[in-house]
């Protein structure tokens, strides 16, 4: 394989990259702050986790993909769900006892990492999402940033801007190469 052909898989690679880069990072500022928080992606709602109380099962820092409910009754023993507390934090925690009285559900948690058990129960009405066991590592750092005002601006324009850098070294590139003949034409003449 010829060197120019390595340069143009490369270039076409890093282009591609780079374009797919800032697509995703529209993506997440948008879906952000139209949805007021984390981002949607296929129906499936991105939080970060804050703490580690949930630790080794997903790290701070780390975004997990959670499933919103319709009937949040018929949970059990050992699912991982995201709740609203009273004072309107959200948390996910595992369930580790449920308690039925009736038509009511409630639901005793705690954090993996945690020794005791949540102080207050949770009730099947306030169970916003239940885990789907997907975590991607460290990547709630960058979405933490990126809902930032700085954040915004600086993954959305970066990106772009290499984009733009790269185009134009790509093209300087090939405008040398189309002077080439000409340069040889001259010199022979």
């Amino acid at each position: 394989m010829t060197a120019k052909k390595v340069w143009k898989i490369t270039s076409n690679l890093i282009t591609g990259l780079l374009f797919l880069l800032l697509i995703f990072m529209i993506f997440v500022v948008v879906s952000s702050k139209a949805s007021g928080g984390e981002p949607n992606l296929l129906g499936y709602q991105l939080k970060t986790v804050l703490s580690g109380s949930m630790e080794p099962t997903f790290k701070t820092g780390s975004i997990i993909a959670v499933k919103p409910l319709s009937d949040t009754t018929n949970l059990k023993e050992k699912d991982v769900i995201t709740f609203m507390q009273q004072d309107q934090t959200i948390v996910t925690h595992r369930i580790i006892k449920v308690i039925k009285q009736g038509d009511q559900v409630i639901y005793q948690t705690k954090g993996d990492n945690n020794e005791d058990a949540d102080v207050n129960p949770v009730m099947a009405q306030n169970v916003v999402a239940k885990y789907t066991g997907v975590t991607i590592p460290f990547l709630g750092y960058l979405l933490d940033f990126a809902k930032s005002s700085k954040g915004m601006a600086t993954l959305l324009i970066t990106p772009g801007v290499l984009l733009l850098i790269y185009s134009a070294l790509t093209i300087l590139k090939a405008l040398k190469e189309l002077d080439k003949p000409k340069r040889e034409t001259e010199k022979t003449a």
